[in-house]
């Protein structure tokens, strides 16, 4: 046996429920369960869409955060390129060694970030290993950078 219930509705629902309830096969009682039905969905599926709204706002933010941290580091490579053009005299003739050590600078760089890409290690957890690799490499006998 189904529980009863005893609403008040206001005059213009009570005229609206009758004119439905008036058609054949329905009823006042199947008409009110399914309207509720219907309501109780509805707010269902506004708990899950606001939940869904939130989650992307956060990723919306998390990427315009990324496209700003892309824009910083993109500007410090544009003024460190400007920069060391601008200050770093020319060889005004580039002998054999120059060149060589250029092509090889350049080998090893093109090579590092490759491998870098290909482990997706994040390049500030290896800037230690970047450094000493670099003084190392750049060392003379007496202790000199080149």
């Amino acid at each position: 046996m189904k529980p009863r219930h005893h609403l008040y509705l206001d005059d213009e629902l009570t005229n609206e429920l009758e004119a439905l309830a008036s058609k054949p096969g329905a009823s006042k009682s199947s008409i009110v369960a399914d309207a509720l039905r219907s309501y109780f969905r509805h707010r269902a599926g506004n708990a899950e869409a606001k939940a869904l709204s939130q989650r992307l706002d956060r990723i919306a933010q998390k990427q315009d955060s990324h496209a700003r941290d892309i824009e910083v580091v993109l500007e410090a490579i544009a003024q460190f390129a400007n920069f060391y053009f601008a200050f770093t005299g020319s060889v005004p003739t580039p002998d054999e060694a120059s060149l060589k050590r250029g092509k090889n600078r350049f080998e090893y760089y093109t090579k590092h970030v490759g491998e870098v890409l290909a482990v997706g290690k994040s390049f500030g957890l290896q800037v230690e290993e970047i450094v000493e690799a670099h003084q190392s490499d750049n060392a003379t006998s007496d202790g000199e950078y080149r």
